[in-house]
């Protein structure tokens, strides 16, 4: 089983920055099987972005551009930078670790 503990959520005004931290505990055989997800209120969980098999990233379509997922294997630490915010990236963010592992979700308020 892996642990996840994500942190780096707030509220932040439309155009500015956050960076999301996940730490990763237990039986983590690879970050490349992290991921990130959001979910809003009234909305179901959605991608927002991973690692693939190439080493390289994914995004939904909405987040490219904008944000970059990145890790930190001696920290089994997986990053995301968000940059452009826009009100509609208001969500909980959850960490990921392929298949189930789930963490416990930081909120991101975008609002001026």
């Amino acid at each position: 089983q892996v642990q996840l503990v994500e942190s780096g959520g707030g509220l932040v005004q439309p155009g500015g920055s956050l960076r999301l931290s996940c730490a990763a505990s237990g039986r983590v055989f690879s970050l490349l099987l992290m991921a990130w997800y959001r979910q809003a209120p009234g909305k179901q969980r959605e991608f927002v972005a991973s690692f693939n098999r190439a080493g390289s990233s994914d995004y939904a379509d909405s987040v490219t551009g904008r944000f970059t997922i990145s890790r930190d294997n001696a920290k089994n630490t997986v990053y995301l930078q968000m940059n452009s915010l826009k009100p509609e990236d208001t969500a909980v963010y959850y960490c990921h670790y392929h298949p189930d592992s789930w963490g416990q979700g930081t909120p991101v308020t975008v609002s001026s």
